[in-house]
């Protein structure tokens, strides 16, 4: 396991090192650049909160003009998503004719991310791309939504680290890694 962490015993696999999770994000930095046109400027919109160690790092490496904005939405219970999409604080920029760039931590069922899709598509942006470091497309619902950038095709098993949480812990780890089984049983 990667250096000693104060939640390390709770993690059964390191799935992505920090070393991994680096190497992709400037990876995923330089496909973005290449994306826009060179006088483009995009609103990075974080969804909170696990979204936001993901964003700070990939905006360092987008060679382009970068807006931050950020939405907090809220779909899950527990360790599974409900279904039930509330937005818990919504975006502070006009997007309306802009390039919008959501930035995601993990694509699980799609449906919280479907449900901002469509809202923010009402507000006619330029562009509305996605980027997500992980996505779990066997746990996917809504079949139709997929990440334009996607850093990592992770397992159905639930992980932790980077952002990632269980109960509002483990979002400080560097790695991402498998939790427990036993502790969120």
């Amino acid at each position: 396991m990667e250096e000693e962490h104060v939640h390390n015993n709770d993690i059964s696999e390191v799935i992505l090192t920090e070393k991994q999770i680096q190497d992709r994000i400037k990876e995923m930095g330089e496909e973005i650049t290449k994306a826009y046109n060179e006088d483009d400027d995009i609103i990075m919109l974080c969804v909170l909160r696990g979204a936001v160690l993901f964003m700070s790092d990939l905006a360092r490496e987008i060679n382009l003009p970068v807006v931050f904005d950020f939405m907090d939405v809220s779909s899950y219970e527990g360790t599974s998503s409900s279904g039930m999409i509330r937005i818990i604080k919504d975006l502070e920029e006009n997007i309306e004719g802009r390039n919008v760039l959501i930035i995601e931590d993990i694509m699980d069922t799609g449906l919280t991310l479907k449900h901002v899709i469509d809202l923010l598509k009402t507000r006619e942006p330029a562009s509305l791309k996605v980027a997500t470091l992980l996505d779990k497309p066997d746990r996917r619902v809504e079949k139709e939504v997929s990440a334009d950038f996607n850093g990592f095709e992770v397992p159905d098993k639930f992980v932790v680290g980077y952002g990632l949480d269980y109960k509002e812990k483990y979002r400080n780890l560097p790695y991402i890694g498998v939790l427990k089984k036993e502790l969120y049983t």
